[in-house]
């Protein structure tokens, strides 16, 4: 194998542990709450979605449900978690009732929790809830919003057309952050916006 080839190889497994969340260093410390909590959303590719149910036997109930979401390609994201919906699914049927939800992101989705020797429910591994409500999104966000979750779910643009896929996102309105001892802390969404992760 000539050098050229052996050194292409290198960068590209360098560049590969770089993008994914592997050492603590990566993460921003715990006193910097708003940027742990980009750090957090632009780092988990999925998340669970917690809506009030309009469904038997559990009407008028939480019911929590796993989404594909993004904030945007990596290295470049926005804070906005983005999602790709349907009317057919179960929740998206709750929200059509009731738009507010929730959304739970945890670092025990990457790599980081389990390389550090952190249970998922460790505050060391640290995890963010979202809430707010479901907007979908038209126009030129709507690009921004396919762009955001394609890159990171290039399969999404194969799913089935007839059940009417359409881009959406959580308006946030409160953040909460458990990423150390001593409680959960509480972010506003204006320094969470204005947080670089």
């Amino acid at each position: 194998m000539s050098l050229v080839l052996v050194m292409s190889a290198l960068s590209v497994l360098l560049l590969l542990l770089v993008s994914v969340p592997g050492s603590a260093s990566q993460v921003p410390p715990h006193n910097e709450t708003a940027r742990v909590a980009r750090y957090v959303a632009h780092h988990c590719d999925w998340g669970a979605l917690a809506t009030i149910s309009t469904h038997q036997p559990v009407v008028g109930q939480p019911f929590a449900n796993v989404f594909s979401v993004s904030d945007g390609p990596h290295h470049s994201g926005t804070g906005v978690p983005y999602l790709y919906l349907t009317a057919m699914e179960i929740s998206v049927q709750d929200l059509q009732v009731n738009p507010n939800a929730s959304l739970t992101l945890s670092l025990a989705q990457t790599p980081y929790c389990r390389k550090e020797g952190y249970d998922p429910q460790s505050p060391l591994c640290a995890h963010i809830i979202l809430s707010g409500s479901i907007q979908q999104v038209e126009g030129s966000e709507s690009d921004t919003a396919k762009m955001a979750l394609f890159t990171r779910h290039p399969e999404m643009k194969d799913w089935p057309r007839d059940h009417n896929w359409f881009f959406a996102k959580l308006n946030i309105t409160n953040i909460w952050v458990l990423d150390y001892f001593g409680g959960i802390k509480t972010v506003t969404p204006e320094d969470y916006f204005s947080a670089k992760p």
